[in-house]
């Protein structure tokens, strides 16, 4: 493991003490609003059991986020790769308890293995109406996971993050919103394309981390999921 990147469950627990700012993202996805309904996402990283990175970068080539493909029928993104996670509900005792229960009822893993790490700032959602909490999180204890209702998702899976951020692999959405035209960060691994609020997540904790590396803010890619 390179020497600037020691300790990423560290780096995470830091980045979530110190918090960020998703106003720096220029995206028509960002929101004001009263209105919106509450909701966290599960950003679960930890190490693979079996696949490795095909390539190396800032990180270890065996850390790794759990990612999972929502269904092609609900009514809000669509067929659309997402952190585990939904809305809160009464009996939660907060976004992170939100997460955690979300991400089992959809992926089956265990929580116990699970160490929530905090929260990152508020993320307002104008296209779903949600004001959604990223929670990092850490695996000490990797368990089985898949989808377990089709209803919601179709498959889970792990991604490599070295593979995220290597730079063959970044590229850019471009759509509009509100009448103008706005650019956000994708990720194109393995046939499939990342984009949208996950990749807006993934992309910014990156750069705030140190991780990222320089990479072709011209490519252009148009994800076959696109409901907007």
């Amino acid at each position: 493991m390179p020497a600037d990147v020691v300790d990423p469950r560290g780096e995470l627990l830091a980045l979530c003490e110190r918090g960020l700012d998703w106003r720096q993202e220029s995206s028509g996805v960002l929101a004001e609003s009263s209105s919106l309904r509450d909701a966290a996402v599960l950003v679960l990283f930890g190490t693979l059991d079996s696949v490795p990175a095909s390539d190396g970068g800032p990180v270890a080539r065996d850390l790794d986020v759990l990612l999972l493909r929502r269904a092609a029928t609900l009514g809000s993104h669509a067929g659309q790769i997402a952190f585990p996670g939904g809305r809160l509900e009464a009996s939660d005792t907060g976004p992170i308890a939100a997460a955690l229960r979300e991400a089992v009822e959809e992926t089956g893993l265990d929580p116990d293995g699970v160490e929530p790490l905090g929260t990152l700032p508020v993320f307002p959602v104008e296209h779903s109406r949600h004001l959604v909490t990223p929670v990092p999180a850490w695996w000490t204890r990797p368990s089985e996971v898949a989808a377990v209702d089709h209803d919601e998702s179709v498959e889970v899976f792990r991604v490599p993050v070295a593979d995220l951020l290597e730079p063959a692999n970044r590229a850019n959405t471009s759509h509009v919103f509100g009448g103008r035209t706005y650019r956000s960060p994708a990720f194109s691994v393995d046939g499939r394309i990342i984009w949208g609020f996950t990749a807006l997540v993934l992309s910014r904790m990156f750069d705030e981390l140190g991780w990222a590396e320089p990479w072709d803010e011209g490519r252009i890619v148009e994800p076959a999921d696109r409901t907007r």
